[in-house]
């Protein structure tokens, strides 16, 4: 949602997931991310989630969960 564009391109191999929290930030998953406790983060084993980009701050950040595209010759639009 909003600006945001991720560039699937730039993903690691078989990292199929990508979220972004409250503050912003985005991350690529290799396992599917769930909603942490605390609020405002996605929550995935440290191994298994790699910082991808700094966008805006998203209050609807618990949204953003989207799979990789089959497609990635081009950028898909983050949810």
């Amino acid at each position: 949602m909003g600006e945001d564009t991720l560039d699937w391109d730039r993903a690691p191999e078989n990292w199929n997931w990508a979220a972004q929290d409250a503050d912003g930030k985005w991350y690529w998953y290799c396992t599917v991310p769930v909603i942490g406790v605390g609020g405002g983060v996605w929550r995935s084993n440290s191994r298994n989630q790699l910082f991808a980009q700094q966008g805006s701050p998203n209050p609807l950040w618990h949204e953003s969960l989207c799979q990789r595209p089959q497609d990635t010759t081009r950028s898909a639009k983050a949810q």
